[in-house]
């Protein structure tokens, strides 16, 4: 063990004439390790929120979409991305259709915006399917049955002895977000109407077309504003809604390997695409609230990083007190041969000890708490408010190493003055009045 570290060590051990001393030193080491489990618990916080409303959000949409510039539709899908196809960083594509609609129930109407979609293909770029806890989360690969002709229906008459046995083809079916479902007044089983506010073209003008569909499921993303605005139908029939061609789609969809990447991929697609496509982002269409995330991250680093600067003012004081209790023993060492340097190193060894023993019980207690809060999710919040049931705590071992490093410097930073100051001491003098 080198010579300095045995000295400082051999200060904080020792029983002190001067209990005051020790009291300081306990102080600095709580108020060090205060300030990092609170540090580490209000990060841990900040990150899980972010990665929690992260995860929602590309659950519902796509990291990227491709899509015409003008919004005509897309002829031949499938033809597009084979000609894009080979990005590494593309793990998954799907063709699907984005259009604002009106839905009308028995008993309310709400402006909303329909998704037509593969459903075996949207799997592949989104975690959707999972958010459906009413009915079968794969309801939308039910096929569509065409409508019947005077023929087709005397043959579906023809398996049966009574009309009265005879039962109508199912309709198409839906899946709406939980509020929808609450603004609505329906549940899974009801039948509502899809109406295209853009209508069409008839010989009497432009009518509105509408389309009775079944209520096949209900979701719940974990976000208000999908949960309240956002229904999914089979891609077929968003394309009969909107009068698109047949194997037509409005957009293109992308899952990607690399989240913070994005917009690299998305420049690479639309490129490939050509001048009349363009591209947005999970990052685009959400960076004012997660540009709002990050700053409130910073924010809450140095608002609770001062309580780590305050109580460092607790180790500048324990080694100004203790360069005043050992004026006696550092005379004797330099008396010895000990040379400043060898003196000013004990005391910032002996303010190390302290902040690094502060930012060790304090890392563990934040982890620790982190954990349990989130494990058990102690805390609860009202989910129609905060899209989220509970505060969700992600410790991240970046945000704890930055904590453990600045807390460390900070400490370091309080041991200069005080030992520049004992290394300064004349022996001669100190000694002549012990």
């Amino acid at each position: 063990m080198k010579f300095e570290l045995f000295v400082a060590l051999r200060y904080l051990r020792e029983k002190r004439k001067r209990t005051m001393v020790s009291v300081i030193s306990i102080l600095a080491v709580a108020g060090i390790a205060a300030g990092v489990m609170a540090l580490v618990i209000a990060l841990s916080l900040s990150t899980g929120f972010r990665e929690d409303v992260q995860a929602k959000i590309l659950g519902a949409t796509p990291a990227v979409n491709l899509f015409r510039a003008d919004m005509e539709p897309i002829r031949d899908p499938d033809a597009l991305i084979e000609k894009i196809s080979g990005d590494p960083l593309v793990a998954a594509s799907a063709p699907a259709i984005l259009k604002q609609i009106i839905l009308s129930s028995s008993s309310s109407n709400q402006g909303a915006a329909l998704k037509g979609v593969y459903p075996e293909r949207e799997a592949d770029v989104s975690n959707f399917f999972s958010r459906i806890f009413s009915e079968h989360p794969y309801a939308l690969d039910i096929p569509h049955r065409p409508v019947l002709t005077l023929a087709s229906l005397e043959e579906e008459f023809a398996d049966y002895e009574d009309e009265e046995d005879y039962e109508p083809p199912s309709l198409e079916n839906i899946l709406i977000g939980k509020e929808m479902a609450r603004t609505l007044g329906v549940a899974t089983g009801d039948t509502i109407k899809i109406l295209n506010p853009m209508g069409r073209l008839t010989p009497l003008g432009m009518t509105i077309s509408e389309k009775t569909v079944r209520v096949a499921g209900v979701f719940e993303s974990g976000l208000w504003d999908i949960d309240s605005n956002w229904a999914y139908v089979n891609i077929e029939t968003a394309r009969r809604v909107f009068s698109f061609p047949e194997n037509s789609a409005l957009l293109l969809q992308f899952s990607i390997n690399n989240l913070d990447r994005a917009g690299e991929v998305a420049g690479a697609l639309s490129k490939k695409a050509g001048p009349e496509f363009a591209t947005t982002t999970w990052i685009e269409l959400n960076g004012t609230l997660f540009s709002a995330l990050k700053f409130e991250k910073i924010a809450l680093f140095i608002t609770i990083g001062l309580i780590v600067f305050i109580a460092s003012l607790n180790i500048l004081t324990t080694l100004i007190m203790m360069v005043l209790e050992k004026q006696g023993s550092i005379a004797i060492f330099m008396a010895m041969g000990a040379t400043a340097v060898t003196i000013r190193r004990v005391f910032i060894y002996q303010g190390l000890i302290l902040g690094i023993t502060g930012t060790v019980i304090g890392d563990i207690l934040g982890v620790g708490i982190s954990w349990f809060l989130n494990h058990y999710r102690i805390i609860k919040i009202a989910a129609d408010v905060y899209s989220i049931p509970y505060i969700p705590f992600h410790v991240r071992a970046g945000d704890v190493l930055l904590i453990s490093a600045t807390a460390i410097l900070i400490s370091y930073l309080a041991t200069i003055y005080p030992s520049r100051g004992a290394a300064k001491l004349d022996p001669v003098e100190t000694l002549r009045y012990e």
